[in-house]
């Protein structure tokens, strides 16, 4: 007997962007309903820092990649407002999901996806995409045909917190054989907010 879905709760969706509450799995609860304003949000979104991840070899060849902002001006703007009414209204056992998706001007799309919660005075940021670029729609082209249903692995990437001093941890998770990466930030962000400008 399989169990039924779980409720979620979709707090924005325009075409394939969308912010939406679901169930948060791990064992610890949130401190919920979290106020921040979606310039606070906007905030912490534009200290978030990604580059793609090198081996030892390719940066003999190319050096480490250029950290760029994860969240453009135009994402944090259509973001913000969505995952600070989020936050407002989630339980202690849910977290923030968010899908940010458009094309490119090659034909592709690129998205950024990702999770957010909240406990205590930590900001929990999770991403599993960054303007991660692949063709429309359903992405085929992950799966080798080889070996049915094991996806490729997109480009590895690594984030970080600017200013550095207020990141408590970075911790990074995937499965082998499979395209999902995971990168989680967890932010001071009280003490964040108090020391950037606004």
């Amino acid at each position: 007997m399989s169990q039924p879905p779980t409720p979620q709760n979709t707090i924005y969706e325009s075409g394939l962007n969308t912010v939406r509450l679901e169930e948060d799995h791990d064992s610890t609860p949130n401190t919920y309903p979290t106020a921040l304003t979606p310039t606070e949000v906007g905030t912490l979104l534009r200290g978030v820092r990604s580059w793609e991840r090198r081996n030892v070899i390719h940066q003999l060849f190319s050096s480490q990649a250029d950290r760029t902002r994860a969240f453009r001006d135009e994402e944090i703007i259509l973001l913000a407002p969505a995952l600070s009414k989020a936050l407002a209204q989630a339980t202690p056992t849910q977290r923030v999901y968010f899908h940010l998706s458009h094309a490119t001007d090659q034909g592709e799309e690129e998205t950024t996806t990702g999770w957010l919660s909240v406990r205590g005075t930590t900001f929990y940021l999770s991403l599993s995409e960054v303007h991660d670029r692949h063709s429309p729609g359903p992405d085929i082209s992950k799966y080798d045909r080889q070996m049915p249903n094991v996806p490729e692995r997109s480009a590895a990437f690594d984030v970080t917190f600017e200013p550095e001093e207020y990141l408590a941890k970075v911790s990074s998770s995937g499965r082998l054989f499979a395209p999902d990466q995971r990168e989680e930030l967890q932010i001071l962000y009280r003490e964040a907010l108090s020391a950037m400008p606004i």
